[in-house]
């Protein structure tokens, strides 16, 4: 009987220590876990500070005119390619996703009809060239899960055209730096089916936003016979927002310093939804200037509102940034 208690004892002192045992181990892994990720980002600072574009010789090439090559022959872009004047592209520094700025170009790759598609001879092709113009290949391999997990929401084409980043895609990544042209990062990857281009050309963002006045409106009205504005109403309701009434503000002063002037208001919508609802929406809009107008002093016969949807589009309806240009609201002069 002393024996069997004996042994119990025993075995509950050994489940005691090994238990905590563990408990140490685990918290040993979890604070290795911790200082790997803190080390993992450092190294991530790391890679990104070690790449200088000062360290690239600068390339004496005639390099043409953006995008700078042709797809070697017998290959062709699978659909439109994704096209941007300004916006932002991830290339692997040193296996690090990192974002730059400018003139974008991104496109799939396939062979055309009749030819089949080669890995080889895509990237030889494109690889012998950018060693003719004197590009300098920075970096040649894949970015891990982590690397893709930690940045892929921040890039706002994931999933676009030619879109170049994901875990376990071998990537070549080369650097042009010219005199004449600035800075060209170039990045391709391919399989036995077809490959993918991204080429930016970095440009320093700049603001053409400005303040639109009653002088700018009435010079418009005066030299063309009309002005485009983009006035902010609530999403898909005729009310204007704050910003908003800031420019019909604007146009009241413009009507105030020439008194003798008389405008149409024309409402216009993109192509999306349905024709009728942005045919209204349109009309209401305009009329929603129209009334904020009179009740800034401007006479009502001095003015007409008519809405026309997606009727009379300033350019096609085939990108956002077109869609955008089209949502405005014209002021005509009709004397």
């Amino acid at each position: 009987m002393k024996k069997t208690i004996l042994l119990l004892a025993l075995g509950t002192i050994i489940l005691s220590c090994n238990k905590k045992t563990n408990e140490n181990q685990n918290s040993e892994v979890s604070v290795e876990q911790k200082e790997q990720t803190s080390n993992n980002d450092q190294a991530n600072n790391d890679l990104k500070k070690s790449f200088n574009i000062e360290d690239i010789p600068y390339s004496n090439a005639d390099l043409g005119s953006f995008p700078f090559f042709t797809l070697p022959e017998g290959l062709t872009e699978q659909n439109k390619p994704l096209q941007k004047k300004i916006d932002v592209c991830f290339f692997p520094v040193n296996g690090v996703m990192t974002s730059f700025e400018g003139k974008l170009y991104k496109t799939n790759v396939t062979a055309k009809p009749g030819e089949e598609f080669s890995q080889r001879y895509f990237e030889k092709s494109i690889e012998d060239y950018l060693n003719s113009i004197g590009a300098v290949k920075v970096f040649d391999g894949e970015i891990t899960k982590e690397e893709f997990d930690r940045y892929n929401k921040k890039d706002t084409n994931k999933g676009n055209e030619g879109d170049i980043g994901y875990t376990d895609e071998q990537i070549k990544f080369y650097v042009i730096r010219s005199k004449s042209k600035g800075n060209i990062y170039v990045q391709f990857s391919s399989n036995n089916a077809a490959g993918k281009l991204n080429i930016l050309q970095e440009e320093v963002f700049q603001q053409t936003i400005k303040k639109v006045t009653a002088d700018d409106i009435a010079k418009d009205l005066t030299e063309k016979g009309k002005s485009i504005l983009y006035i902010n109403f609530d999403v898909d309701k005729a009310t204007i927002s704050t910003d908003g009434k800031e420019v019909v503000n604007e146009i009241a002063q413009a009507l105030k310093k020439n008194t003798a002037l008389k405008i149409a208001i024309e409402g216009h919508t993109d192509n999306t939804g349905d024709a009728a609802h942005n045919k209204k929406l349109s009309n209401d809009r305009a009329n929603a200037v129209l009334s904020t107008l009179t009740t800034q002093g401007i006479d009502k016969s001095r003015l007409s509102a008519k809405g026309f949807g997606a009727e009379r589009p300033l350019v096609a309806n085939d990108s956002e940034d077109n869609k955008s240009k089209n949502r405005r609201v014209e002021l005509v002069k009709i004397n």
